[in-house]
């Protein structure tokens, strides 16, 4: 009892010194190992039981590593074994390893034993396991002759192999003379032992070559046995017998197996028929984890046996006749295996540590303590170490108790030996990562900074932040002992630099890690999931968001797989497209950012669609009069489900080889019942439709014909009608061909005057119409109609009512008369006529009226027939005369109209419109521009709709979007023209003209002012224009007018209110202020003419309600260009035209848009091809000409390209050449001493006032009174004014050209010669004038 309290006492402190303990781990540094001392330690040896091949030098391991390096020595058969005398045998350098050589004699068997190597160096010895080395053998068979066996059929057989014994124990196998291996299954099969047992004999057992053979591993040798030869005796009846047992024995036998081995259990059986083996376990169930069967189930093998394994095994042989049982008793032992290994311990000076070993066996192993290889009870004692039982404690630690512990646990199946040092050591702190590291980390994320460091004993770390504060632990921060300092979520503000210091008390160290907090990388448009049809192109969209100051690539892979990008896949910055996309393309596609510390990523899956495979094997089922059910195979849909089905038919009998609609029907369809019609050879086919599209047709199905059958369908469309006053038409619609229904189709026909008791007369006839003649006018008739056929009559269809010719009216409307007559409309007022005498359906009252005169006198004006139908049945009709021209004379008549005739008129109406507001200008341009005046010209409207009292014109300045204060200019009736002088150059102008009556102001027509020369020069917005010299020799008298636009603006954008400051241009001028209250629903249209305006605010109705037309287009063509002439009542101005050519041979359109009036020339036309032309409005696009067609004539191809003669090229020589001795002369005369009248810049000033010509230029004048001497002054260079005046002298360049103003090409270019004023007056009266005559613009279709 003492013993016990004892035991636990002594654990008790053994467990508290250890929780006091503290054990060093030595890191894995090379400058920390080259600098640590340690015992040694054994890092490699040979097996316990060693078997060598006899043919091979023998080599034993054993291998160590310590500090200093450990010297070796071996032990063999327990005493000291001296390499260096036995000259086979040699230890290899750094190392114990022995190879022992036969090259010159000696016998391996001689060297067979036990040994023991040790590791040897100042603070241990490490020693090795006892290595068993035994050499392989091989023994011959032993020579033996063997008598044949004889047995009976149906008796058993067992066939003994014993093999010579070797090591290791050889691997047995039967085989015949011919090494064919026996056939081995439930009946005959090869024991554990080797043998070959047989449950009972047959007939064909018989043969004279069964042998035993044994293969030997180590030796790679197979030994033969004698072969056995055996005889049956064969019976005409074979006996059955009940199951016996070969092997083993008896009833019961018993098993021994070490733990972690495997068990093998063998039990075979014979008896008549062959018995069948089955295995169990007493008491409970078989490891099915761990049981496996052989050899037809009759061996039982249980890997990695435990001691939940021990227990009885029964294995029973049944067959018909009976059974049999045989135990097997199990009993698991183990050798000793590791519960706890001792491990290395280091420790520093003064400190508490302890070795344990604990292992477990059966029986119990017990443990032995050994010290640098000596027990440790005959080791030299240590005040600091105390044994207690399989631990080892230690207490205060000296520098001098390094040492090697070795222990030893063994029991009568084996031994375990494990050596672990102990060291004790003093060392510095040290650093071991990387100094001064730059970590970069993602914001938000835990993070952690690595400090790792050693010493003895083991130093204290701390953290520290820009050198400042206490130790960082606590809060968002957390200190390991490791050294690693987490912060938990790293933000901004946590950036810097942060020191580790290591601390003991033989000194301190410290390092440096910079911290950068980076903003994540993420993909904030992630790619979406997409299908995408077959040859169409798919896009992935990737938008990513990144650190600026990380470098980030982006990458695309699909299923998991580098995307190849080549000349199909494209990727740029944001995207990847996939263009032509097949069945190949399906699959995920995956985006992924990446930076040095981080990455994001995002997948979309690409399903590719395709038109679904033609459906298969249609078939034909369920056969009725009017029906038949179809049944087909779906093909394939490629990935777009089917959505219904198209079923198609053809007959041979109206319309063979069309292939007509029949149904369609769901697309999870696949058998339906269709609906015929008789008399119909019909043969069917399937599509298959789906989002992409329709699928092929499938083959068509066999034919099938429906019988016949009286029509079921009423004629449709039955109607009658009169084509002549004493005629009626009953006229229907023949039957489809699909509703005949049968052979010899005909119609039925009745018909009666309708409300009278009269007999029904009838008709029968195959066509569609019959005329009954003879009638009164306008007689109401009943009608019905019937269907027939050979086989009977369809149903008769409903009464339907129809009525015979009309006749003229007879009767005229009266007392024709006006109320309310304005400027454009006014009241209609008649007394109606009698029913009767309309003679027909009525249809309307018809007014006829027409414009008799103007009041405006000399207008030339039409005096086109108009009418406007009423409909209305009351006693005191009236209506609405709309639409009239104010200050006119117009006469009106009214008739009544049935469906075929109008009647005679009623009294003529003669009336007077009121006078109106005027329409817009007829046109309105800018004739010409100067520098500092704008020239406008307009003329009288077309429409004045009353006495003109003048014009009024209103202007400001546009720049850009910015509008100046408007300005107002009124005119007499008979000015049609302005000049204004411009106060500012560079400024546009808006202008708005329109006329005046007494009742008001017209249609406004807006003009904006040109572009001045040093503006950009207007082209034409499609750049095909193509401007001749002389439209540019006058830039800005435009003829035809600049490109117009027209707009309508709805009177509800106009204010209600408007204000218009007037100022004169002069500035001498007076300011008046006039508000004009505006009401909306009075206000004028206004036609704003912009060239810039956008086409999609124009209001199409404006040209409809006033009539524009475009008509009488006419082409005037040659090979390659063609003159294209229209008319219009567009006003002047108001819109653009577009023409646009298709030709015939591909259909290909080109457009080409003009803005000047006709006739336009158009080239680049194709030599002898056909062309379909129309002309529209390019602001009014529905306003269009109809379409005329044209042939170019062929091209003349014998044509001689002039630049390749002989002749062309040498007088081309020839003028370069006088032109050369031209420019020599000149040359050699001015070096001579001419003289030019040119002032120097830098040394004349000018006059302090410069005279300007009226043109805008200025003329500088020499205030130098000697002219001559001015005129032998060398030519500076200085350069003058394009149009300034130049005086004369003797001999200047005068001589050698004419006098003009010198002129810009299309380029911009200086065309113009020089010259020189003979004399002021001469100047003045020889100023050269502007072209101004108008051509046509070419334009082109290129």
């Amino acid at each position: 009892m003492m013993r016990r309290g004892s035991h636990w006492a002594l654990a008790f402190m053994s467990l508290l010194l250890w929780r006091q303990s503290a054990t060093i781990e030595v890191p894995n540094d090379p400058k920390i190992l080259a600098d640590l001392k340690q015992p040694p330690t054994i890092t490699k040896q040979s097996v316990k039981d060693y078997i060598v091949d006899p043919r091979d030098n023998i080599i034993i391991e054993c291998e160590a590593k310590g500090n200093p390096v450990p010297t070796f020595s071996w032990r063999r058969n327990g005493k000291f074994f001296n390499t260096v005398k036995d000259l086979r045998v040699t230890m290899r350098k750094r190392s114990g390893t022995l190879e022992i050589g036969f090259r010159n004699g000696g016998r391996p068997e001689d060297y067979e034993g036990e040994y023991q190597c040790f590791a040897t160096n100042d603070h241990g010895v490490a020693m090795s396991n006892k290595i068993l080395l035994r050499v392989s053998k091989a023994p011959l068979w032993p020579k033996e002759v063997l008598e044949p066996v004889v047995v009976s059929e149906g008796s058993s057989l067992v066939l003994p192999c014993n093999p010579p014994p070797g090591l290791p124990p050889p691997f047995t196998f039967w085989m015949s003379s011919m090494m064919i291996p026996i056939r081995q299954d439930k009946r005959v099969s090869m024991g554990l032992n080797g043998d070959m047992y047989f449950s009972n004999v047959v007939a064909q057992d018989a043969q004279n070559d069964y042998s035993c053979n044994a293969r030997f591993l180590f030796t790679h040798t197979i030994q033969q046995k004698n072969p056995f030869t055996l005889k049956v005796l064969t019976s005409r009846k074979v006996a059955e017998s009940t199951p016996t047992f070969l092997t083993p024995s008896g009833s019961e036998s018993s098993k021994m197996v070490l733990r972690d081995q495997q068990l093998l259990l063998e039990c075979i059986a014979a008896g008549l028929p062959t018995p069948a083996i089955k295995w169990f376990k007493k008491g409970g169930d078989l490891p099915a984890q761990k049981v496996k069967f052989e050899n037809y189930n009759k061996t039982m093998k249980i890997v990695a046996v435990s001691e939940e394994d021990t227990g009885e095994y029964v294995c029973m042989a049944t067959n018909h006749l009976g059974s049999i049982r045989h135990s097997i008793f199990v009993q698991v032992k183990a050798a000793p295996y590791w519960l706890d290994k001792p491990t290395n311990l280091v420790l520093a000076p003064e400190a508490n540590g302890r070795l344990v070993c604990r292992a477990n066996g059966n029986p119990k192993p017990s443990i032995r303590w050994l010290v640098n290889g000596i027990p440790i009870n005959s080791s030299l004692p240590d005040p600091s170490r105390q044994l207690m039982g399989d631990t080892i404690i230690f207490r205060s630690v000296q520098m001098g108790s390094s040492a090697v512990y070795q222990c030893n646990a063994s029991n009568q199946h084996g031994y375990l030996l494990a050596n672990a040092f102990v060291s004790v050591i003093d060392m510095r702190p040290r650093i071991l990562g990387p100094k001064n590291q730059l970590i970069k980390v993602i914001e938000n994320n835990r993070t952690f900074l690595d400090c790792p460091f050693f010493g003895s004993p083991i130093p204290d770390l701390r953290w520290f932040k820009n050198g400042q504060g206490s130790g960082l632990d606590g809060g968002h921060y957390r200190a390991y002992v490791n050294g690693s300092l987490e912060i938990q979520r790293a933000r901004a503000q946590d950036e810097g630099t942060y020191t580790c210091v290591a601390s003991s008390i033989l000194g301190m160290a410290e390092n440096q890690v910079r911290l950068e907090v980076k903003e994540p990388s993420r993909i904030v448009g992630a790619p979406e999931h997409q299908s995408a049809i077959r040859g169409s192109t798919a896009r992935f969209d990737c938008k990513v968001k990144f650190d600026p100051s990380l470098a980030a690539t982006v990458t695309w892979t699909k299923d998991d797989k580098p995307i190849h990008l080549g000349w199909r896949l494209r990727k740029d910055e944001e995207s990847l497209t996939v263009p032509n996309v097949n069945e190949g393309d399906e699959g995920t596609y995956t985006c992924t950012v990446e930076t040095e510390i981080d990455r994001d990523s995002a997948s979309a899956r690409l399903t590719v669609l395709d038109l679904p495979d033609p459906p298969m094997d249609l078939e034909l089922s369920d056969p009725a009069a009017r029906s038949v059910r179809l049944t087909w195979i779906p093909g394939n849909d490629h990935r777009s489900p089917v959505t219904e089905f198209l079923v198609q038919f053809v007959e041979d009998r109206w319309e063979p080889g069309r292939w007509q609609d029949l149904a369609t029907y769901p697309g999870d369809l696949n058998s339906v019942i269709l609906q015929l019609a008789p008399f119909v050879n019909y043969q069917f086919r399937v599509i298959a439709i789906n989002q992409v599209g329709r699928s092929a047709a499938s083959r068509p199905s066999p034919q099938y014909q429906t019988s016949s059958a009286a029509p079921d369908v009423i004629p449709r469309g039955l109607r009658g009608w009169g084509s002549q006053k004493d005629n009626m038409e009953i006229t229907w619609e023949p039957l489809l061909d699909l509703e005949k229904n049968g052979p010899n189709l005909h119609y039925a026909v009745w018909w009666r005057r309708k409300d009278s008791d009269a007999e029904w007369s009838n008709v029968t006839t195959t066509g569609t119409k019959h005329v009954v003649h003879n009638t009164q006018t306008y007689v109401a008739y009943e009608m019905k109609i019937q269907a027939r056929n050979d086989l009977g009559a369809g149903p008769e269809s409903n009464v339907v009512i129809g009525h015979s010719g009309e006749d003229r009216p007879t009767g005229a409307p009266t007392e024709l008369r006006l109320s309310k007559v304005d400027s454009t409309k006014a009241n209609v007022h008649w007394k109606p006529v009698k029913q009767e005498s309309v003679r027909g359906e009525f249809k309307e009252y018809r007014l006829h009226y027409w414009r008799e005169a103007s009041h405006v006198p000399a207008l030339v004006f039409s005096k086109e027939n108009k009418t406007k139908g009423f409909y209305t049945t009351v006693a005191e009709p009236s209506g609405i005369l709309s639409d009239l021209v104010p200050f006119s004379r117009y006469k009106m008549f009214m008739v009544v109209a049935n469906n075929g005739y109008q009647g005679p008129p009623s009294n003529t109406v003669e009336f007077s419109t009121k006078e109106g507001v005027p329409d817009a200008p007829s046109f309105f341009r800018i004739k010409r521009r100067g520098l500092d005046s704008i020239h406008l010209e307009w003329d009288k409207p077309l429409e004045p709709n009353g006495l003109l009292i003048g014009y009024q014109l209103k202007y400001q300045t546009a720049n850009g979007s910015r509008e100046g204060r408007p300005r107002v200019e009124t005119f007499l009736p008979n000015v049609t023209e302005f000049t204004l002088r411009l106060p500012d150059r560079s400024s546009r102008y808006n202008f708005y003209l329109s006329a005046l009556t007494q009742v008001g102001a017209g249609e406004v027509f807006a003009e904006e002012s040109p572009f001045f020369g040093n503006e950009e020069n207007f082209t034409d917005a499609t750049g095909l224009v193509e401007l001749t010299d002389a439209s540019l020799a006058s830039a800005f008298t435009l003829t035809p007018p600049p490109t117009p636009t027209t707009i309508s603006t709805s009177p509800s954008t106009l204010p209600m209110s408007t204000t218009i400051e007037a100022t004169t241009p002069t500035t001498t001028s007076t300011t008046a202020t006039t508000s004009i209250e505006a009401d909306p629903t009075t206000l004028p249209s206004v036609l704003v003419i912009n060239k810039n305006i956008d086409k999609n605010v124009l209001d199409t109705h404006y040209a409809v309600a006033h009539g524009r037309e475009i008509w009488n287009v006419t082409v005037e063509h040659n090979s390659n260009y063609a003159n294209v002439s229209w008319r219009h009542n567009f006003p002047a101005g108001s819109s653009e035209f577009v023409l646009e050519f298709t030709l015939d041979r591909d259909k290909t359109m080109k457009t080409v848009p003009v803005s000047q009036q006709p006739p336009i020339t158009v080239a680049d036309l194709m030599a002898g091809a056909k062309y379909h032309l129309r002309v529209y409005s390019h602001e009014l696009s529905n306003v269009t000409s109809k379409s005329v067609t044209f042939e170019t004539k062929q091209a003349y191809i014998d044509q001689v390209d002039i630049a390749t003669q002989g002749w062309f090229i040498g007088l081309m020589c020839a003028i370069a050449l006088i032109i050369l001795i031209l420019l020599i002369v000149c040359f050699i005369k001015r070096s001579r001493g001419g003289k030019y009248p040119v002032r120097d810049k830098k040394d004349l000033p000018l006059d302090s006032v410069d005279h300007k010509d009226p043109d805008g230029s200025f003329e500088y004048q020499n205030q130098n009174k000697n002219s001559s001497d001015e005129d032998n002054k060398p030519l500076q260079g200085s350069q003058t004014s394009l149009e300034g005046n130049v005086k004369e002298s003797d001999d200047s360049l005068v001589d050698y050209g004419e006098g003009g103003d010198g002129q810009f090409n299309e380029d911009g270019s200086f065309i113009g010669q020089y010259t020189v004023k003979k004399d002021k007056d001469e100047t003045e009266g020889n100023e050269s004038s502007e072209a101004t005559s108008p051509v046509n613009a070419i334009y082109s279709l290129a």
